[in-house]
């Protein structure tokens, strides 16, 4: 009977255990983890998302940009994290669709290393041209690439990215041929393409709509299905060349084995904040949507994103042994 009571007990114990441990976190401040170098739409959204968050948990969020490797570098600290809570990260279609067709070795596995915890946005890409191009629409633009095969440049943050696609898929649906100049992120290509070293760009919304609106790139087209929003003077390339769509989204992810009541509460924290009216003007600003949040459905979207992104990889002919 005591043998009972002793095991009855232990295992009491380890039921609530969970549950204390999230009634006591956070009590210390958490790593969020960027894996891509600072300026580009990644890092913009990441530093908005840990000041709100952390404001509602009471303690500060810190980001921490860990670039490299396609965003594998940061990927990986966030997967080999310790899963107390105390790290997150922004994981995005380039963890989770585009890179594991990419890389032949993927240091981290997507499914079993990370818990998706929710999408925090979704966003197109918009492609500027440099001031001393000359072309102002998309059919000018095709025409030129046409007429001198070759002789452009489109700047990437690397090979396999969003940006290094969109333009393979412009090249695949309009028949043309450019240069790929790959960066080491999208900050530098961006300055390249404002300098003119560099033709021409496909950059996230959140950084190209502000550049281009102030006059430093030109402005032709937007890599989604509809117009954005937040900017309706920009036609689709769909407009042009159709059924051309090619869409990105950023998520928040958290180390495989982390207690379920703090990932719940960290879910919960991402919905209260982005379903604010402020956080909501702020997405629209900057030319992002927002997506179902939480993690209901959450697989069978990713599962939908690699079948997209997949046989674009594949057909481009990039690979990272």
């Amino acid at each position: 009977m005591l043998r009972r009571r002793i095991a009855l007990a232990a295992g009491l114990a380890a039921s609530v255990a969970p549950a204390v441990h999230a009634q006591a976190w956070p009590t210390k401040p958490i790593r969020w983890i960027v894996p891509f170098v600072p300026g580009g739409g990644t890092d913009t959204v990441s530093r908005l998302m840990a000041e709100q968050m952390g404001r509602v948990l009471g303690q500060q969020i810190l980001v921490d940009n860990k670039g490299g490797a396609g965003g594998n570098i940061g990927t990986v600290e966030i997967a080999r994290a310790a899963p107390d809570g105390y790290t997150m990260g922004l994981i995005s279609v380039a963890s989770h669709a585009i890179n594991p067709v990419l890389y032949a070795k993927l240091p981290y596995d997507p499914d079993k290393d990370l818990v998706a915890v929710s999408l925090l946005a979704s966003l197109a890409n918009l492609l500027t041209v440099t001031l001393s191009l000359p072309a102002t629409t998309m059919p000018e633009l095709i025409a030129l690439l046409k007429k001198d095969p070759g002789k452009y440049s489109f700047a990437s943050s690397g090979l396999g990215t969003t940006l290094h696609l969109s333009g393979e898929l412009l090249k695949k649906m309009a028949g043309v041929d450019m240069l790929h100049v790959p960066y080491k992120g999208a900050g530098a290509a961006f300055q390249d393409v404002i300098s003119g070293q560099v033709h021409m760009i496909f950059s996230n919304a959140p950084s190209a709509l502000s550049q281009a609106r102030g006059g430093k790139v030109r402005g032709i087209a937007v890599t989604s299905p509809t117009r954005f929003k937040a900017a309706p003077e920009y036609p689709t390339i769909g407009e042009t060349l159709p059924g051309y769509a090619a869409t990105s989204w950023y998520g928040l992810g958290m180390p495989s084995g982390t207690p379920e009541p703090i990932v719940a509460r960290v879910e919960a924290v991402v919905t209260e904040v982005l379903r604010r009216p402020d956080m909501q003007a702020r997405w629209f600003e900057m030319g992002l949507d927002m997506p179902p949040l939480g993690r209901k459905g959450l697989k069978e979207f990713v599962a939908a994103e690699r079948a997209v992104w997949g046989p674009l990889v594949r057909e481009s002919g990039a690979r990272v042994e």
